[in-house]
């Protein structure tokens, strides 16, 4: 079972961290601090499995990672993991990560931590591997984007409807606030953000 998926920069700033099982706030911070130290340290001729550290469980537990330009990925699992599974599923992580964010990079992770987290939820979930076929993971990705795009298109149109009144977009509404906004005389117009098409 996977008990933490940790993400990190060399300097040991964490970009992502998902654990499986409950650590109070503190002691997470202490696992990544430690978790990096044992990692960073290590050459990279070496073999990229060890011992987990003292505060995540010893020698019951074994750190699989990768080292990706300026990102570490670190998975923390039990004893029943196989290591090759699981560097195969950091790859597959990473590389549906290179997908979905065209090259990813550190920024991505900062700036988009719920899509990275919804990416990660279709790979794991409650510590146990559900889904390492990259094709269907990307196809939920872009069945989600899908969704996203279609209620923002819905609330738009539900902000136009309540603006143009019963008028539609231009003209007077029952509504005497949005009136005054409007203005009587002239036709005014709904201006949307660049790019947006009704």
């Amino acid at each position: 079972m996977i008990k933490a998926i940790l993400v990190f920069n060399n300097h040991g700033k964490p970009r992502l961290s998902k654990f499986y099982q409950f650590y109070p706030e503190d002691l997470q911070h202490q696992i990544i601090r430690e978790t990096f130290h044992l990692v960073s340290k290590r050459d990279d001729s070496v073999c990229n499995f060890l011992e987990g550290g003292t505060l995540i469980g010893g020698s019951d537990y074994k750190l699989i990672y990768r080292h990706y330009a300026t990102l570490y990925f670190v998975f923390c699992v039990d004893s029943s993991e196989s290591e090759l599974g699981i560097l195969d599923l950091i790859q597959v992580f990473v590389e549906t990560l290179d997908k979905c964010f065209e090259n990813v990079c550190e920024l991505d992770l900062i700036f988009h931590v719920d899509k990275v987290h919804y990416i990660l939820s279709e790979l794991v979930m409650g510590g146990m591997v559900l889904e390492t076929n990259m094709t269907e993971i990307i196809t939920r990705i872009e069945e989600q984007n899908k969704l996203e795009k279609q209620e923002s298109r819905e609330n738009l149109f539900g902000v136009l409807h309540r603006v143009g009144g019963n008028a539609g977009i231009y003209g007077k509404t029952n509504d005497p606030e949005l009136d005054s906004i409007q203005g009587h005389e002239s036709h005014s117009s709904i201006f949307l953000p660049k790019g947006v098409r009704l």
